[in-house]
């Protein structure tokens, strides 16, 4: 399974874009085949980091871990064409940073299994929901200042 998905690709860049960055054969359309293939180097680039401190391919994607497959995707897709945005370069380097984090310690994915998000939503219950009793700003206390 893929971390990221072609429609996730165009939440962050247009069709035509992606036309431009797949289509050597000037067809008019995105090449699937060069879009799959971008995913999965930037997965198993992912799963080489992440691979230190997690099983690992993921069987639950993390938020964090689809967006740097996004990234990363793309980065690669427009290195295929030899000129990269400066945006694109500084997304791609700050998700590598974060995946050498993540296999250092220095920081985590969060939960990686259904077990782990249903536990995580468990621990977060009604007791953590905020109310007009535990509320710390009031309408009274805004009037105030």
């Amino acid at each position: 399974m893929s971390y990221s998905l072609k429609a996730d690709i165009l939440t962050e860049i247009s069709e035509e874009e992606l036309i431009q960055l797949t289509d050597d054969e000037s067809a008019g359309i995105v090449n699937e085949v060069r879009v799959t293939a971008a995913i999965a180097k930037a997965d198993r680039l992912i799963d080489s980091y992440c691979g230190q401190v997690e099983t690992v391919p993921f069987t639950t994607i993390p938020d964090i871990i689809k967006e740097h497959s996004i990234t990363i995707a793309i980065y690669y897709l427009y290195s295929r064409r030899g000129v990269v945005p400066e945006i694109r370069k500084e997304n791609y380097k700050d998700a590598i940073a974060h995946l050498k984090d993540i296999a250092t310690g220095k920081a985590v994915i969060g939960a990686t299994t259904e077990g782990e998000y249903d536990d995580e939503i468990k621990a977060s219950g009604p007791e953590d929901e905020i109310t007009g009793e535990n509320r710390i700003i009031t309408k009274d206390k805004l009037e105030n200042y």
